[in-house]
């Protein structure tokens, strides 16, 4: 057995999660159901003019691929995590929180910069607009990446919004070869309509000539990244870059591709109040299963129930009895 289950790499971002009124995106430009990048001023105003409507806001360590990590650590998986913060106020709130999730993290040195930011906004639908400013994330290069540990681990996971510039896009590709070479299996998040709309060359760049082990991604992601117009004929496309992948598609469950069978499998009832960080979710408790030696069947319905709890309550993170529930739903013992 490795030492590690699953060694993540992403922004390393602390998540600011308030609930906005549709007519405060609107007021405020601001693209709903979008992650969009902004400079350090604009989330500022943002932040001022939601401090002075006294919203209630909710704070953790995150970044797609950290709360990925932090759900698989919180079900049982040994993981670690790469990503760069700064030196101040936020940067030790991240590794403080991270590390209550038994997650070990790694970088070389803080970045003398601001740690990145992001606001993450929920409507009334539960629908998730995020402005990001990613700050000392953007510093992230190859010396935060832990040869030893990555070597030591079942799994490599890779954030998609790492490619949003070339010097990351080259740490992700440089770690997956580096997994590859070693024996680790390698995954890849999509992570966002925009994201695979604006940077698919990257994403390519990332998933290499002989593809990645596993793709995890929603319909949209993988209906534009592959240039189709269905999930089925989208699913059959991902064929080419990915040995197996897991579409999510919400309430409707996920279509899962085990290498040999496509399988559907149906979602769980949930009232939906915030959508942030299902995907994320789906992917640690996935990840977890399969680490647990189950087939893509089991990962699958085990994942769609951990996300139908992310989205019956406000933030990315479930409380630490949910984790519990879950295992004893699936009869898990450890």
């Amino acid at each position: 057995m490795k030492k590690y289950g699953i060694y993540g790499i992403g922004a390393a971002i602390v998540d600011t999660e308030v609930i906005v009124s549709d007519s405060f995106l609107s007021e405020n430009d601001i693209g709903k159901g979008l992650m969009t990048l902004v400079d350090e001023k604009r989330q500022k105003y943002l932040m001022d003019e939601l401090t002075s409507q006294r919203v209630a806001v909710k704070r953790s360590c995150g970044g797609s691929a950290c709360n990925t990590i932090v759900a698989a650590s919180r079900f049982g998986s040994s993981a670690f995590f790469s990503g760069k913060v700064a030196d101040d106020e936020e940067g030790i709130f991240f590794v403080k929180d991270l590390n209550r999730a038994g997650v070990d993290f790694h970088q070389v040195d803080a970045s003398k910069g601001i740690t990145g930011k992001c606001l993450v906004m929920i409507s009334p639908d539960a629908e998730r607009t995020m402005n990001t400013y990613l700050g000392a994330s953007l510093e992230l290069s190859y010396r935060e990446v832990d040869e030893e540990a990555l070597a030591a681990s079942d799994w490599l996971y890779i954030e998609g919004y790492l490619v949003t510039d070339d010097e990351r896009t080259a740490v992700a590709r440089d770690a997956m070869i580096y997994a590859k070479k070693n024996g680790v299996k390698t995954s890849l998040s999509l992570s966002d309509p925009f994201i695979v709309e604006v940077f698919s060359d990257n994403i390519r760049t990332i998933i290499g000539d002989d593809g990645v082990d596993l793709i995890f991604c929603n319909g949209d992601e993988a209906r534009s990244f592959t240039g189709t117009h269905t999930v089925e004929a989208a699913a059959e496309a991902l064929k080419k870059y990915a040995k197996t992948f897991a579409i999510t598609r919400g309430a409707g469950g996920s279509l899962v591709f085990d290498g040999t069978n496509m399988i559907h499998t149906p979602g769980v009832l949930a009232s939906a109040v915030d959508t942030n960080g299902a995907g994320d979710m789906f992917a640690g408790s996935f990840l977890y299963a399969l680490g647990r030696g189950k087939d893509f069947s089991w990962a699958a319905n085990f994942a769609n129930a951990a996300s139908s709890r992310v989205v019956s309550q406000f933030g990315p993170r479930i409380k630490v009895i949910e984790y519990i529930s879950l295992k004893q739903q699936f009869n898990i013992q450890e």
